[in-house]
């Protein structure tokens, strides 16, 4: 694996090296000794996977706030996504700061997404496929998210007229984020 770090703080690039036959390709997603040498954590004791059947839908943003905040290895396993990050962290050097990446099931990246950045993705085709590894269990009290059409943090999403969760349509903006409130972040 390579790892490079990625224009917010704390947010990585792994890239997979595959080695290739004809029989197709094997390789590594995970080793606790290369993890640990790029000081990311190494104990994820809990993985997700989601399937997203309609191209254009949005999941996100979200994110687990203190004490339990959630470092997030994520892959597109299927299909193809459009994977965005922004940093939520008030006292981050990268506060507000969205990145994305067009992820999908061959291009051999992973993004290692530091707790208290707030995450989602656009399905850029029907039935993608992504793998997560967390570094936290969920805590329902503790779910986070950020509105995925704030003007202020100004995503660019590549296709128009999304399909949303009801949940994720009523999420807060970053300006909202700083009051107190349920949406508090860490």
């Amino acid at each position: 694996m390579v790892f490079k770090p990625a224009a917010l703080d704390g947010v990585w690039l792994v890239q997979l090296e595959p080695r290739i036959d004809e029989r197709g390709y094997f390789a590594r997603t995970y080793c606790a000794e290369e993890f640990s040498r790029h000081g990311l954590n190494i104990d994820w004791p809990q993985g997700n996977v989601t399937r997203t059947n309609r191209r254009g839908t949005i999941r996100g943003m979200h994110w687990q706030a203190s004490p339990k905040p959630e470092v997030k290895l994520v892959r597109c396993a299927a299909g193809r996504i459009w994977d965005v990050m922004v940093d939520v962290r008030p006292s981050s050097p990268t506060w507000g700061r969205w990145l994305g990446f067009e992820l999908d099931a061959t291009c051999g990246l992973q993004l290692y997404i530091p707790g208290g950045v707030a995450h989602g993705f656009q399905c850029l085709e029907d039935g993608s496929e992504v793998s997560y590894m967390m570094s936290e269990y969920y805590f329902p009290e503790l779910a986070r998210g950020l509105r995925w059409n704030d003007p202020e943090v100004g995503i660019r999403w590549p296709l128009s007229d999304p399909f949303l969760s009801a949940r994720d349509q009523q999420l807060p903006s970053l300006s909202d984020l700083l009051t107190d409130g349920p949406w508090q972040p860490n």
